[in-house]
């Protein structure tokens, strides 16, 4: 541990975050693989099926939240704690929010599988992909409290400063994703069962191995059922940190559902696009949450033992360099919109044209994106929760959301296209003055 706090708090800043950084972007790179894998393979059993998919993600978005609320906010405190020489605590709270986290992905696979019917339709499913949909959950929802710990696990050990080690984690279980889906959908004919299946199983894994490496090595934070400790400062921690994180996956999920239900009535081909669209640009925006990731056990190590200037140029250096990543992303994406789509449904003209203009038109807003999510981060690792939680809620809810039930009902499917980008442009114009503001103020 000394180590770990020597070289978080003296090193180099670019290399250091590049270092810490690497893992991460590999390790979000490869959750969204999850995904892509999923809508590739799918694919070829038709737009209804896509479809199906693509509504699915919602849930899949709320069982997300809840790993990244426990990991980020018991994340956020072991930083803290071991940036202030105290492991101690550090241990108390890790295995504090493993169990709990667990648990509540097991309330989330009973209540989801009684309710199984209804729940499909509530995500928006329409008369032709009800069934695809009800397909995928069965199996999506069985693996709910190994997907809820693996993001816990892997925040866990991120806020350690050992990405390497939740890579490893997740890539294995990516690996065998990609593995089983070909297996199970193209050799066993299992279709969209098979592809839920084959992300049931590979979840399961990533969430063992994820655990071993915790509890193996001394430079590690073990977790152990002896220091579970459920006291209500504990929560407050864990809810400190971690509340901007599910207020964000929610609402995110809630406006995913209320954006396919505003695309039933135009059919399948819409929710395929949009699906389509959603998962691109995850792929994408994974490489700029990896990055932040890397910045953040720098940020909170810092913080936690008051070096504010390290913060500061931690932070200039990741928006930065970010920025231009993602407007060079954003200009390749909008010369290859109509391949990119149509390495998904090539063989579907309404899926190419709407997907490929959507698409589009989300990269005129794509470099924004580095401000927004490095600020939001920021904001989170120092315990900023009102702040961080109002910008975290912005997106979704105080903007993706209205503009869902506005746009969409006046400019129908050109609405949908906008909503998302339109969104981001707020989104970035309300975070701007709030994070300059805590630069000056809290780390001046």
């Amino acid at each position: 541990m000394a180590d770990t706090f020597e070289r978080m708090t003296t090193e180099p800043i670019p290399p250091l975050i590049c270092r810490m950084a690497l893992p991460s972007i590999i390790i979000m790179m490869v959750s969204a693989l999850y995904n892509m894998a999923d809508t590739y393979f799918v694919g070829s059993l038709g737009t209804s099926a896509t479809a199906a998919v693509g509504i699915s993600f919602s849930l899949m978005a709320i069982i997300q939240a809840v790993g990244f609320f426990f990991g980020q906010g018991a994340g956020n405190a072991i930083s803290r704690s071991l940036g202030a020489q105290n492991p101690q605590d550090a241990q108390k709270m890790a295995a504090t929010g493993f169990f709990t986290a667990f648990g509540i992905g097991l309330v989330i696979a009973i209540s989801g599988r009684v309710c199984l019917s209804p729940l499909v339709r509530l995500l928006g499913a329409t008369d032709t992909s009800v069934a695809y949909a009800r397909d995928y959950l069965s199996w999506i929802l069985l693996a709910a409290p190994f997907m809820v710990s693996s993001f816990m696990l892997n925040n866990l050990l991120r806020f350690q400063g050992k990405a390497l080690l939740g890579m490893i984690g997740m890539t294995c279980g990516a690996i065998v994703n990609i593995a089983l889906d070909s297996l199970f959908i193209f050799g066993l004919h299992l279709g969209v069962t098979g592809a839920s299946l084959a992300t049931m199983l590979s979840q399961i894994l990533s969430c063992i191995l994820l655990l071993i490496l915790c509890n193996t090595g001394q430079d590690r934070v073990p977790i152990l059922p002896r220091n579970w400790e459920p006291a209500l400062g504990r929560y407050k921690e864990i809810v400190r940190g971690g509340i901007p994180s599910l207020l964000r996956q929610t609402l995110l999920s809630l406006s995913t559902i209320l954006l396919n239900q505003a695309a039933g009535p135009y059919g399948d081909g819409v929710i395929a696009a949009s699906s389509i669209v959603h998962r691109v640009f995850l792929m994408a925006s994974s490489a700029l949450i990896g990055f932040g990731q890397g910045f953040q056990p720098v940020c909170g190590f810092n913080y936690g033992a008051r070096q504010y200037d390290r913060v500061k140029r931690a932070f200039w250096f990741c928006v930065s360099r970010s920025t231009a990543v993602l407007t060079m992303l954003g200009i390749l994406c909008f010369i290859g919109a109509p391949d990119i789509i149509g390495f998904f449904r090539k063989d579907d003209p309404e899926v190419l044209r709407i997907g490929a203009q959507a698409l589009r038109i989300q990269c005129c807003i794509f470099p924004l994106a580095g401000w927004i999510v490095l600020n939001n981060m920021m904001l989170q690792t120092i315990g900023k929760a009102v702040p961080a939680s109002m910008l975290a809620c912005a997106r979704q809810g105080l903007f993706l959301i209205p503009l869902i039930l506005t746009l969409v009902p006046i400019l129908g499917v050109l609405g949908i296209q906008l909503c998302i980008p339109l969104a981001d442009l707020c989104t970035f114009m309300v975070s701007l003055p709030v994070g300059i503001a805590v630069l000056h103020k809290d780390l001046g």
